[in-house]
């Protein structure tokens, strides 16, 4: 009808309803030709650049003639504004947009669209509905836990007693696909585990040929449940094995270190200056850098655990290297052998527990080594996972928090969102 501007640039619009169906009553489908009164509703719109804009909407209440119809009155509705709204749906698309396309917390987004908490949050959730969808098969899952936050206290309902709530989360990832995160469950046993998979069809579970994991016993255990994964076979990521090997030689650092000076490394001694050093790969150590730490090491601890430790770490990085020769059986045999003879030998005891993990979780480890599956997509799904949790400073409800995380980590929607990040204008 008209349009005015305020002083402070706010525009005001006067409109009236065009759509002729809108005088269909919603009871009968009848259109109305009787009006009753004429209310004035002010649902919230999109800005207009920099300004706000006020929506000023003179609808029409009709009365409804059918005798058979029991609506005795209604108001006008469009698509755009349904019956009883108090927002336009293109503002819930915007909103809904901001909050999961471009990563941004729904309180900054509410003060920036001038709504409340709960409807931004409703709007992400209704646009979220679009993207999310039960997960497909995959062949290859991968599984790992994030934390979600500090220890909660909560009180069970049937003992009356207080528990301490796991702050972790324990997220299903799709490694051979592009569907990204498929889910996430509360804490990191074998129940959590177990009851996903279970929520997931038969079709679903029998398709999983292989299962990545890190080593830990209550994955492997959720996984070799009698009937969940008929057809899975677990597999060990190396990146987790080379860390425990990286930290058994800080162990026998430390250890050694107060054997022989009775207190903690300083910058001074030459075992506590080469720690670095004794983390990284031989082959990205320069000949002088080696030389160095070699030397001085040796001068210091005539033992020459710190050296042994390091000497083990890198036998188990040339077994696992063995999946570049694409998993040879004999050459796989031949450095395993020398990797635990290396490690018993040495009567170390942080080696001799590695030696045992290497032992206990060989047929895992062998299966990285032959089929070369890692969990680094998930790793690298755990790092989107905290950049949600850092965006939403934090969340209290679990289920919005799987929502939130998991559309943000699925693939699609990642392409999706770089691609209109770049377009023009």
């Amino acid at each position: 009808m008209r349009v005015e501007q305020l002083d402070d640039g706010t525009r005001v619009v006067h409109v009236v309803t065009a759509d002729e169906s809108a005088a269909a009553c919603p009871g009968c489908g009848v259109v109305s030709t009787s009006p009753k009164e004429y209310p004035t509703t002010a649902p919230k719109d999109i800005p207009y650049g920099q300004d706000n804009i006020v929506v000023r909407w003179r609808k029409t209440r009709w009365r409804c003639r059918e005798d058979y119809c029991a609506t005795a009155s209604f108001t006008e509705a469009i698509m755009e504004v349904p019956a009883g709204a108090r927002t336009t749906t293109r503002l819930c698309t915007a909103i809904g947009a901001a909050i999961g396309d471009d990563g941004r917390a729904v309180a900054e987004v509410a003060d920036a669209h001038r709504v409340s908490w709960p409807t931004a949050h409703r709007a992400f959730v209704a646009h979220a509905e679009k993207v999310l969808a039960e997960p497909e098969p995959v062949a290859v899952l991968g599984i790992d836990e994030t934390r979600r936050g500090k220890p909660r206290w909560v009180q069970c309902a049937d003992t009356a007693r207080w528990m301490r709530v796991d702050p972790w989360d324990t997220g299903f990832v799709d490694l051979s696909g592009d569907q990204g995160l498929l889910g996430q469950r509360e804490g990191r046993t074998s129940a959590a585990v177990i009851d996903w998979l279970t929520e997931r069809s038969p079709d679903f579970r029998e398709r999983i040929q292989y299962v990545a994991i890190d080593p830990a016993a209550v994955y492997a255990k959720a996984i070799r449940t009698p009937g969940l994964l008929p057809n899975a076979t677990i597999v060990v990521d190396h990146f987790h094995l080379v860390k425990l090997a990286n930290d058994a030689v800080t162990k026998v650092r430390r250890r050694v270190t107060w054997e022989l000076k009775d207190r903690r490394g300083r910058k001074t001694d030459p075992e506590w200056a080469n720690r670095r050093r004794l983390l990284t790969a031989r082959e990205r150590l320069s000949h002088k850098h080696f030389a160095t730490m070699w030397n001085d090491i040796v001068e210091e601890d005539s033992s020459g655990q710190i050296l042994s430790a390091w000497i083990a770490k890198e036998e188990l990085r040339t077994v696992l290297s063995t999946v570049r020769t694409g998993g040879d059986p004999h050459l796989t045999r031949h450095r395993l052998h020398r990797f635990l003879s290396w490690c018993i030998d040495s009567q170390v005891p942080e080696l001799v527990a590695l030696a045992g993990t290497v032992d206990t979780w060989w047929p895992e480890i062998n299966a990285f080594i032959t089929t070369g599956i890692t969990n680094a997509r998930t790793e690298g799904y755990n790092r989107l996972v905290k950049q949600v949790k850092r965006s939403a400073c934090g969340f209290r409800n679990p289920t919005n928090s799987a929502r939130r995380i998991r559309f943000h980590c699925t693939r699609k929607q990642r392409v999706a969102t770089q691609i209109s990040c770049h377009l023009p204008g």
